[in-house]
């Protein structure tokens, strides 16, 4: 694979932080559920054919000044040339042959429809400076490093901020008062991956529309966002429920199994009984649990093994006091 650059992994912010304060790490979070690999990695690709020189592929990266370049044909990725293999080429006297016999073969690569959270566990996990990204077409379509997924997020947070400070001007006079009363019902299937997220993202939108502050939205979008895909990943299909009355929000995510043993222990950070199939999804982190009781004033769960779960979300969006 290809040489480490120098910079470190973003990884370690990914879902550690969430809810120690009502800013940056909520905001980040959802930046990192909502993208995909597709939406931060290069597509301008450099790339050289298998029958180029070792010595091409050098002369190539130095001008591009990159550390590795793709040995692609046709859309078909055959390898990866590397700083590393250009300095073995150089000790050896084999500078002058074909990338074809001596890129790095065994590679490690991303899909561009993974979730951007994906992405920052591989570079956490392998510590590699960048990864080539295939299509489902198996084609090289892109190479996504340290750079692109801190630019990427640099911009949508400087979006996400203009947007925020825009609706603080209209939210002038809006008090949240307890007369605001909702409803709504989802139910969520096991394994439906294609719709995962989207009753959040609806009750985000609902939110917005009552003009509720931000900070309340993004709470209770992300305390629904991890309970939802709870249901999804965790058990065998449920309901998530969401009301507002009296001042507050409540989510409750009911399933019917399989049930958790310890319930202690599935809230504790990095716990999670997903498979490598899930995990491979970009679901199944051992987070989900610990970042809704972080955004949560209160938090309760209640699970037997064999029965079922029950999980409630309490979010005050008002002053408790008042």
């Amino acid at each position: 694979m290809s040489t480490s650059d120098s910079q470190p992994p973003i990884a370690s912010e990914e879902r550690t932080t969430l809810g120690e304060t009502d800013n940056d790490p909520i905001v980040l979070l959802e930046l990192i559920q909502r993208l995909k690999v597709r939406d931060v990695m290069t597509s301008n690709l450099v790339t050289v054919p298998r029958d180029a020189t070792m010595q091409q592929a050098q002369e190539l990266m130095r001008q591009k000044k990159i550390s590795s370049v793709p040995v692609e044909e046709k859309g078909r990725l055959f390898g990866l040339v590397s700083i590393d293999d250009i300095i073995r080429a150089l000790v050896a006297g084999t500078i002058h042959e074909s990338c074809g016999r001596h890129m790095t073969t065994k590679l490690v690569v991303l899909e561009d429809d993974m979730p951007l959270s994906f992405a920052l566990r591989y570079f956490d996990r392998y510590h590699y400076g960048r990864f080539p990204v295939i299509n489902r077409d198996r084609q090289l379509v892109g190479i996504i490093c340290h750079r692109d997924i801190n630019r990427a997020l640099l911009v949508e947070l400087t979006q996400e901020l203009h947007r925020l400070e825009g609706a603080s001007l209209q939210k002038d006079g809006d008090d949240g008062s307890g007369s605001l009363y909702l409803l709504r019902e989802f139910p969520i299937c096991k394994y439906d991956f294609e719709n995962a997220g989207k009753a959040a993202n609806q009750i985000k939108q609902v939110l917005q529309e009552k003009k509720l502050p931000p900070k309340i939205i993004r709470r209770i979008a992300v305390a629904a966002y991890e309970l939802e895909i709870n249901l999804c990943v965790h058990s065998d299909g449920g309901v998530l429920s969401w009301q507002i009355s009296n001042g507050r929000s409540e989510i409750v995510a009911r399933d019917a199994g399989p049930g958790i043993e310890d319930v202690e222990w599935a809230c504790r950070d990095g716990a999670s009984t997903a498979n490598e199939w899930i995990r491979s999804l970009g679901f199944g982190a051992g987070m989900g649990l610990v970042n809704v009781r972080r955004v949560s004033d209160e938090f309760d769960i209640k699970s037997k093994k064999g029965s079922g779960t029950t999980v409630k979300s309490i979010i005050y969006i008002e002053d408790k006091a008042s």
